[in-house]
C-alpha cells in the first residue's frame, strides 16, 4: 500500500507577519586605544601683543578749555605693551607699524561739543562724535587703518567748531574724573 502526505504535497500558503524585535545584546568590550596622530599646526597667538593706555586727570593734566582745532592731552601712561605704540608729547600718539588700530577715547566735557581723530594732522571724518546736551563724557571707538609707518594720532575738537570745550573738573563728586586714550594694534 503506498501512503501520501496530504501536506507535502499541498501548496505554500502565504508568509505571517513578522515577529516583533527582539531584546538588544549586551554592549561588547571597549576596543583598544588608537595610535596618536601626528601635530597639528600651531596657531595664531592669542595674546594682543601691541597696546597702549594714556589718560589725564582732570584737574590738572588739561587746560581749562580745548579750542576748536586744538588736541586733548593725554598726558599720564597707563598699561602698554609692545612698544609700538608710544607718546611724542602730550597730546600726539605714535603708531610705529602700519596696520589696523582699534582706538578708544573718553573725554568729560561740560558743552555740547564734539570730538575727532587725526591721523597725520587731517581728520578722519567717520570718527566724529558728540553730543547736543547735558554734561557726560564725549566718547567714541573706532578701527583706523595706516599704511604709513610712524604716524600720528590726536584727539581734536573740530576746526570747523563755534565754540572750546570745557574739560570737566571734579564730575559728580570729590575725586578727580579721568579722560582715556586706548590704543591697541589688531594687524
Amino acid at each position: 500500500m503506498s501512503y501520501q502526505c496530504c501536506w507535502c504535497t499541498s501548496p505554500r500558503g502565504p508568509q505571517g507577519l513578522p515577529g516583533s524585535q527582539g531584546v538588544p545584546g549586551t554592549i561588547g568590550p571597549v576596543g583598544p586605544v588608537g595610535p596618536q596622530g601626528l601635530q597639528g599646526e600651531t596657531g595664531p597667538a592669542g595674546e594682543i601683543a601691541n597696546y597702549a593706555d594714556f589718560y589725564a586727570l582732570m584737574p590738572p593734566d588739561n587746560t581749562a578749555t580745548v579750542a576748536p582745532g586744538a588736541d586733548v592731552s593725554f598726558p599720564e601712561d597707563g598699561p602698554s605693551a609692545g612698544g609700538t605704540i608710544t607718546r611724542t608729547s602730550p597730546n600726539t600718539f605714535n603708531l610705529s607699524e602700519t596696520g589696523t588700530y582699534q582706538i578708544y577715547f573718553n573725554v568729560p566735557v561740560t558743552e555740547a561739543g564734539q570730538l575727532e581723530i587725526t591721523l597725520n594732522d587731517t581728520a578722519v571724518d567717520y570718527t566724529v562724535v558728540g553730543r547736543a546736551t547735558g554734561t557726560s563724557d564725549i566718547s567714541g571707538m573706532f578701527f583706523v587703518t595706516t599704511d604709513t609707518a610712524n604716524s600720528i594720532i590726536t584727539v581734536r575738537n573740530p576746526a570747523g567748531n563755534a565754540a572750546a570745550l570745557t574739560i570737566t573738573p571734579l564730575a559728580g563728586g570729590t575725586s578727580q574724573v579721568s579722560a582715556h586714550l586706548t590704543i591697541i594694534q589688531l594687524s
